[in-house]
């Protein structure tokens, strides 16, 4: 099978500089495209230049539709209304999307366009934090109320969205094993007198600062006793080859919205 030909949307950033490297260290892909918003000074600049592999005669550009139709798929590490727009254009396509941050209607329209291509969304790509989001679920499940759930994260100061989506990504598990709505049972911020706290509630605490990849606990607070799982990211690289995993794993498959345990095989755990 020819090597499976990638466009990375966002390839001006931090992460879609990682994803270049990657993709190049990667056998069986090639990048065919690098996508950058038409406001960046870095448009017309060689992406493997900005990446630090040297020139590889790819430059960024604005014109989406027309790589992804020279393209397999799209690696899609943007901002939710990009990853919208280029849902719109990957119909036929393998479309891997580690944006966070997305409305309820921008998830609607992502699902919507899965109907006619296969796309892969998660709120983090990594292989480590989607085993913790399997133990979760199988803790909270195993643990009653008496155990409160409560969710940490801290990211570097340039994230624009709280709680994270791996938070959320978390946050749904330990819903998940303890058999209950998240949105009706999720608490995110205390200030002042909040009173105690409800049973049976999760909650997220979100800090922000420097240069940090990303930090996660879950703890499972009980009586005389916590519990807790915890991922600490060192590396964006992490991510970048997850979402290359996915994407490998995501061009055999039928159109559909998957996630990262269906492509690690850890849905049933």
């Amino acid at each position: 099978m020819s090597d499976m030909r990638l466009v990375v949307a966002g390839a001006g950033g931090r992460m879609g500089r990682t994803l270049i490297k990657a993709i190049a260290e990667t056998p069986g892909l090639a990048l065919s495209g690098a996508l950058e918003d038409a406001k960046s000074p870095l448009i017309g600049q060689d992406s493997g230049q900005l990446s630090g592999l040297g020139n590889n005669g790819i430059a960024l550009t604005t014109d989406g539709k027309d790589l992804i139709a020279k393209a397999d798929g799209v690696i899609d590490f943007t901002v939710p209304k990009a990853s919208v727009a280029l849902a719109a254009l990957t119909a036929g396509k393998v479309h891997i999307i580690g944006t966070t941050g997305h409305s309820a209607d921008e998830e609607a329209k992502v699902k919507d366009a899965a109907k006619s291509a296969v796309i892969v969304k998660s709120g983090n790509m990594s292989l480590g934090v989607n085993l913790l989001a399997a133990l979760t679920k199988r803790v909270a499940k195993t643990l009653g109320e008496e155990f409160d759930v409560e969710i940490f994260e801290m990211h570097h100061s340039k994230k624009i969205d709280a709680p994270s989506g791996t938070a959320l990504l978390l946050g749904r598990s330990a819903a998940e094993g303890r058999g209950i709505d998240l949105a009706k049972r999720s608490h995110r911020g205390r200030d002042g007198e909040t009173g105690a706290r409800a049973i049976g509630s999760i909650g997220f605490a979100s800090l922000r600062g420097g240069s940090v990849v990303g930090e996660h606990s879950v703890i499972f607070a009980g009586p005389a006793e916590r519990i807790e799982l915890i991922h600490r990211a060192e590396d964006r690289m992490i991510f970048a080859r997850g979402a290359l995993k996915a994407a490998l794993w995501a061009r055999g498959q039928k159109p559909g919205l998957y996630s990262m345990m269906d492509v690690l095989g850890l849905g049933d755990m």
